[in-house]
């Protein structure tokens, strides 16, 4: 038979363990665990909008150029890579910037691309293409905490323009 203190010792003890491991998961289990979830949907959302812009920038280098770049605008719009924030992509605070360059056939150097013909024709072919997003702002559950946004830095891609979409010889070019 126990003895009576040696129970109760025993008791306390178990007491003491329970407290120990609430205190431990509370503070330190817990807090590493959504640690490890919003870092890596910080990553993915970066990868994310990281492969978003190559691929906003491989369909401009493709298909023909529009001076307000919206047919590039479009098309990124509705081909968002799923992530936890692709609805901020889809229209939200991401924006999105085009930008359309000439080379200097003496010096090499790119300079805004400006054509007198009409927007998506064989006469109007630039030379390079940068896309940038910007502006967006990776929340999740960082507000119902009552933290700050974390700050995403600018991603661009620059390409050189392939076809712009444009047959030469037929004389059409793609939207």
């Amino acid at each position: 038979m126990m003895h009576p203190i040696s129970l109760r010792r025993r008791q306390q003890q178990g007491g003491q363990a329970l407290i120990e491991w609430v205190i431990t998961n509370a503070g330190i289990i817990l807090p590493t665990t959504f640690g490890i979830i919003f870092t890596a949907q910080l990553l993915w959302v970066w990868h994310s909008a990281i492969e978003w812009t190559r691929d906003g920038t491989r369909y401009a280098v493709t298909h023909c150029f529009q001076g307000n770049g919206e047919n590039v605008r479009n098309y990124m719009r509705t081909h968002v890579p799923v992530n936890v924030d692709q609805t901020e992509f889809q229209g939200g605070t991401a924006d999105i910037g085009i930008s359309y360059y000439g080379k200097d056939p003496d010096t090499g150097v790119l300079s805004d691309f400006t054509c007198s013909g009409s927007d998506c024709s064989t006469d109007c072919i630039p030379d390079a293409v940068t896309v940038r997003v910007t502006g967006y702002q990776f929340r999740t559950f960082l507000t119902y905490l009552g933290l700050p946004p974390v700050v995403m830095p600018d991603f661009a891609t620059t390409l050189p323009i392939e076809s712009a979409g444009c047959d030469p010889e037929l004389g059409s070019c793609l939207p």
